[in-house]
């Protein structure tokens, strides 16, 4: 029992000191979150310019993993894979070039292939619900939540390709906001949390 307690008081000194050294952070980790907000507005009200900044950094992205996988390719000679990793790495990088080149396509392969995953996470979230009903009572959140993105999967491709001017720029300004957000409570909760220990 003896040993447990001084485990626990171990443990406790621990996460104290933790969080004190965090308290110089809050404020970095709140102006992160104000950042991310700033940007989500800006994003908003440019969507197009949002968009097609999304799908560059998909296609810098691309050539970068090309780049990478073909190197990696080289390095693999005298193995029977050498070849399939720099093919694979070729086909990174002209994806990412075809990407650069005309983003405004690309754009539309990647808001098509949106509505289409989206539609189809509906329709899985959907029968994973009715197979947990008998489970909990909370399957029917789990069910609408799995009918609405249907309905947001449908509305993408519905409004294809005018959509894809929008949509990628509208969830990237979306997803700055709830990160910017959720920093926000991180450094605010950092805060309240490290002003007793100060006291203690």
């Amino acid at each position: 029992m003896t040993d447990d307690r001084e485990m626990l008081e171990v443990l406790r000194e621990r996460a104290i000191k933790g969080l004190e050294a965090l308290r110089g952070a809050a404020s970095w980790v709140i102006g992160v979150g104000v950042a991310l907000i700033v940007l989500g507005v800006l994003a908003l009200g440019s969507l197009a310019f949002a968009t097609l900044a999304t799908v560059t950094l998909v296609g810098v992205a691309m050539l970068a993993a090309g780049l990478v996988e073909v190197v990696h390719g080289f390095r693999q000679r005298g193995t029977g894979r050498a070849i399939l990793w720099i093919l694979l790495g070729v086909l990174y990088v002209a994806g990412g070039v075809l990407v650069l080149r005309n983003p405004g396509l690309a754009a539309g392969a990647l808001t098509l292939m949106l509505g289409a995953a989206l539609a189809a996470s509906g329709v899985v979230r959907i029968a994973l619900a009715l197979q947990v009903r008998q489970v909990t009572d909370a399957w029917g959140w789990l069910a609408a939540s799995g009918a609405a993105t249907i309905m947001l999967g449908l509305v993408v491709l519905l409004l294809w390709p005018a959509s894809s001017l929008t949509a990628l720029g509208l969830l990237l300004a979306v997803d700055l906001l709830v990160a910017g957000l959720g920093w926000v409570q991180v450094g605010l909760a950092l805060r309240r949390l490290t002003a007793p220990v100060a006291g203690s």
